[in-house]
């Protein structure tokens, strides 16, 4: 299903692009993308201790293979890129990769399918609450998408909030490194004294490394958003064209595969790499 009913193109490529919030102003909620992270966060989690509890030492199955390989990958990548000692830098990167993963393949699922299901629940428990874009005549499809509940982004990742949220969360670990490694002084130090070693170019300094500091969250949330939601936006529109979307959207889901993938290791690596300079001692 693409621009149904009286939908037009525009509100078409808003309705997808539009989360579902509740709450207003400073506390308003993207409930679709919160919901999705947190399924998939559980989803992996009870993956892989299910996986660690049937865990054999003998012939393992298809699945103990698959995920013993996920972990000797990221366990490898730790190795060769954080040199300084902590236990928890290699389950916060199989948690970093795999989760970004899961919310990045999230869009391969039809841009209409989270939809139009979401706006069936809605028409069946919350009424038919119109948004105004259907005639009374319209079918069962385009009264599910003109619901309220139909706007359901399925990619978290798409959500500018979502990435962001993963981003500070790696900044606030870079500050706890830093801290933790070189001592709050020699922290205040490597601000104030880099790169020039003097006491009189100490505010050029601690600019230069602020700015550093906090472009490192930005460009890392930023990166992950703007790849995702570019994708989607493709999606978006390759099922406005009706019957030919099928093969156009195989073709743009196998390629975009490799973007899924990718996106989740750059993001995972960039975090070891960061975490392994903030643990570093001058």
């Amino acid at each position: 299903m693409a621009a149904n009913g009286n939908m037009t193109p525009t509100e078409y490529i808003s309705h997808h692009l539009d989360p579902l919030q509740v709450g207003s102003g400073f506390w308003t909620f993207n409930v679709d993308s919160l919901g999705v992270a947190i399924v998939l966060g559980i989803f992996f989690i009870s993956l892989f201790a299910y996986v660690g509890k049937k865990a054999t030492s003998g012939v393992p199955g298809k699945l103990q293979c698959f995920i013993e390989m996920i972990i000797e990958f990221v366990d490898t990548s730790v190795k060769e890129t954080f040199h300084a000692k902590s236990r928890l830098i290699a389950p916060l990167a199989l948690t970093i990769f795999v989760w970004v993963f899961l919310m990045n393949a999230m869009k391969l699922i039809p841009v209409d399918f989270i939809p139009v299901a979401a706006g069936l629940i809605g028409l069946t428990f919350a009424g038919s609450a119109a948004k105004g874009y259907v005639g009374e005549d319209a079918g069962i499809f385009e009264r599910a998408m003109d619901h309220p509940w139909s706007y359901m982004k399925a990619a978290p990742t798409t959500d500018l909030n979502t990435t962001l949220a993963l981003a500070i969360g790696v900044f606030l670990l870079i500050i706890f490194y830093s801290v933790k490694h070189k001592g709050l002084g020699g922290f205040i130090k490597e601000l104030t004294m880099n790169p020039f070693n003097h006491w009189a170019l100490i505010p050029f300094n601690l600019v230069l490394e602020l700015v550093t500091l906090i472009a490192k969250p930005i460009s890392l949330s930023l990166r992950l958003f703007g790849n995702l939601y570019a994708g989607e936006l493709i999606f978006i529109l390759i099922a406005m064209i009706g019957l030919w979307q099928l093969p156009l959207h195989f073709a743009w889901a196998v390629f975009h595969i490799l973007v899924i993938v990718l996106q989740a290791f750059i993001f995972m690596m960039l975090t070891i790499v960061y975490l392994s300079m903030a643990s570093e001692k001058h």
